[in-house]
């Protein structure tokens, strides 16, 4: 039975005969259903015109994507240390060529994922790398095709030794980032997908409850995310997506980009 992936979050449903009849990460409001409405296909479908992109970010961290883009479009991030490698988010589809290669950089140790529209098929990379999946006790009922492999956190994991998974909410109740300490040359870099997104403007960040439909969170949930991210020591921060790096002064950028939303929250003009 093949598990269904929706076309338009690509988060991986169980393995059922039929696909179901709707998907529950689009029908929440932080999401959508396509404009053509509930669609499905398979990892196996994806493989014919798709295929994974494995590039080098920096020493240590490898981007893994999907091209031409599927759905939302992310690309994964592949952190390696001494004591095991994490993957961070996840894309929907696995290919022979992408398993070897992330082979040869060592495999798959965890998967930590900033949210649930990156859930993609971290199942299907999981069960092929024999890895364990971090998942915040926060964002339980959003895990769409369960496995034993999935363990649930409450605030702080340490996925691999060095590395801190953080649940600092926002744009899910179990929104969080990843902290690796090494990246950026030893300065620290926070690998964040969508909980605090690198906006075109790569010097900022940003904050939503909902990125396509452009609902704000409110001033308190923003300044508390900034005071989460501030624990953490990093030059760096990795968005969701291709290109989407701050890559110098990465803790101020958060910090400023805070204050700047909510001074715009609360009509001030800069």
């Amino acid at each position: 039975m093949p598990a269904w992936i929706c076309r338009t979050c690509a988060v991986q449903q169980p393995d059922t005969p039929q696909p179901p009849r709707d998907c529950p990460i689009c029908d929440d409001e932080r999401q959508y259903v396509g404009w053509g409405g509930q669609q499905w296909t398979t990892m196996a479908e994806m493989a014919r015109d798709h295929a994974v992109v494995v590039r080098e970010e920096e020493p240590d961290l490898t981007g893994i994507g999907v091209e031409p883009a599927f759905a939302i479009g992310q690309r994964a991030l592949l952190v390696r240390t001494p004591h095991g490698n994490v993957l961070w988010d996840c894309v929907p589809l696995l290919d022979e060529a992408a398993r070897a290669r992330i082979t040869d950089l060592g495999g798959i140790d965890a998967i930590c994922m900033s949210h649930p529209h990156f859930y993609a098929a971290h199942v299907d990379f999981a069960d092929a790398f024999d890895a364990r999946v971090f998942i915040p006790r926060a964002d339980q009922e959003w895990i769409q095709r369960p496995s034993p492999r999935i363990e649930l956190f409450d605030d702080d994991a340490e996925p691999v030794p060095g590395v801190t998974l953080a649940r600092i909410g926002g744009h899910f109740d179990g929104a969080a980032v990843l902290h690796w300490p090494a990246g950026s040359g030893g300065r620290g870099a926070l690998l964040t997908g969508d909980t605090i997104t690198v906006v075109p403007d790569r010097g900022w960040v940003s904050f939503m409850w909902s990125y396509p439909n452009h609902i704000p969170l409110d001033e308190a949930t923003v300044l508390e995310i900034a005071r989460r991210a501030e624990r953490f020591t990093f030059d760096r921060v990795y968005g969701g997506w291709w290109g989407r790096v701050v890559v110098a002064d990465g803790a101020a950028a958060v910090r400023r980009s805070a204050d700047r939303y909510v001074a715009r929250l609360r009509g001030q003009r800069p």
